[in-house]
């Protein structure tokens, strides 16, 4: 009988052991998601700042007189302004959900949410950049051509070799786009997925 009570207290004091390690894993997960959360949203803040302060510092009375001419691409970069800020706000809202959390469940599922919604925001700027590209592209082609004085009979080639540039030029301006989200963010990206393995093993 002494053996088997010797037994169960060596068990107890293991599994109480074990108790107290998970604690501590989670704890520590819990503030490196935090902080990744947290350099996501200064992240975008910079961002926004910073591009459209360099947009703000090079424009000029010439691309005002483009905007005013094409409604079209205003409404466009005005609506972008209004998305982004609407990402910024998730980001600070899952960021402030995280920081309070207690239950690893719960950090698993913003952390899932969270990945998304980068996903979601890198995939909406790409899809931006091409489509603004390309529109710019293809306007500025249009009213130069329209207001050209010598023209070819083969109008129709013209144009079909100019709308396919257009296209390579939206699809090499979405790859940059995806190439530089891809540096700015893939790196919290795969440190909240290392984050989010670590917790299924937790919580399994």
């Amino acid at each position: 009988m002494e053996e088997l009570d010797l037994l169960k207290k060596d068990w107890q004091k293991n599994a109480a052991f074990e108790q107290v390690t998970e604690k501590e894993i989670y704890r520590m997960l819990h503030t490196k998601s935090s902080s990744i959360v947290k350099w996501i949203l200064i992240v975008s803040i910079l961002e926004f700042v910073i591009l459209n302060g360099v947009a703000l510092f090079l424009n000029d009375k010439s691309y005002d007189d483009f905007l005013n001419s094409h409604p079209f691409m205003n409404f466009l970069e005005k609506f972008n302004y209004l998305v982004i800020i609407i990402f910024i706000y998730l980001f600070y809202r899952n960021y402030k959900t995280i920081s309070v959390l207690n239950s690893s469940k719960t950090l698993i599922k913003h952390i899932l949410k969270t990945r998304k919604i980068v996903t979601f925001y890198i995939y909406w700027n790409i899809l931006i950049g091409g489509l603004a590209g390309a529109m710019s592209g293809i306007e500025s082609f249009n009213e130069g051509y329209n207001q050209g004085s010598n023209r070819t009979e083969n109008t129709k080639g013209i144009l079909e070799i100019n709308y396919i540039n257009m296209t390579i030029m939206a699809l090499l301006i979405m790859g940059l786009v995806w190439l530089f989200y891809k540096l700015l963010y893939g790196r919290f990206l795969r440190k909240l997925n290392a984050n989010y393995k670590e917790l299924k093993k937790i919580d399994l």
